[in-house]
């Protein structure tokens, strides 16, 4: 089964220029006719399908376009040109922070950040004990979040989302740049294996990182971007061996 399927899919940001400027310097420009406006094309004419279980990796430099592909098949943008279409439950996890609010204590924010991940408050519930164990906050549940320190933060944050989208049992998965440092070693570890768990959960997975290391191990095929346009597609190895040379 197809879960994803973009044809010819582009997006055009337009940029104004005058908004720096001051109120009487955007009133002449208006009255002369004259406009400061750019486009910028940020992803361009892309095409591929990704069906049911696959894992497909993004690489591409910083700028090449993968966080705007991953925000159009989401949603969360409009195509300037062509169509995307999607087959099932979608999540988009684009960080480990879920805007967690300082003035509220962690038990408030699971709720909150539950709520966001479109999980209703009593499948939250269902969650919460295994959230709070997997997190080793327990003495902490009632604390307001502006008292934690970065590492319990991101504890935090990271056991609620796993938790939440494992919930959820997402049919596409797309994950955007959430590798990297989690914690203290120990919790680094349990969270790698649950970021594994997540991926390997039969969802149809598009992954975009730096950490080629991680789109070789899980992926199944590679499309390199480059200014917005795919660059090449196809085996890992093989695709991340070009990539590097360039």
């Amino acid at each position: 089964m197809i879960r994803v399927e973009l044809k010819n899919a582009s997006k055009i940001f337009s940029i104004d220029f005058r908004r720096d400027k001051g109120s009487l310097a955007r009133l002449l420009k208006v009255l002369s006719g004259k406009t400061e406006k750019q486009e910028r094309v940020a992803v361009k004419d892309i095409s591929f399908t990704a069906r049911s279980g696959e894992i497909i990796g993004l690489v591409g430099r910083n700028g090449a376009g993968k966080s705007t592909l991953l925000k159009l098949i989401a949603g969360i943008y409009e195509t300037s040109n062509g169509t995307i279409k999607t087959d099932g439950e979608l999540v988009y996890l684009t960080s480990l922070g879920l805007g967690l609010m300082p003035k509220l204590t962690m038990r408030e924010n699971i709720f909150l950040s539950g709520s966001i991940l479109g999980l209703e408050q009593k499948e939250v519930r269902q969650r919460f004990s295994q959230i709070v164990d997997f997190s080793g906050l327990h003495d902490f549940v009632d604390l307001k979040v502006y008292q934690f320190s970065s590492g319990m933060v991101t504890r935090l944050s990271f056991s609620t989302t796993f938790f939440c989208i494992k919930h959820k049992n997402p049919d596409i998965l797309l994950i955007d740049e959430v590798f990297g440092t989690v914690g203290d070693f120990d919790f680094e570890r349990k969270a790698s294996e649950k970021m594994e768990e997540l991926i390997k959960g039969g969802a149809t997975v598009v992954l975009a990182s730096h950490d080629l290391d991680t789109i070789k191990k899980y992926c199944n095929r590679v499309i390199w971007l480059n200014e917005g346009e795919i660059f090449g597609a196809g085996n890992p190895q093989e695709i991340i061996s070009k990539y590097l040379s360039m």
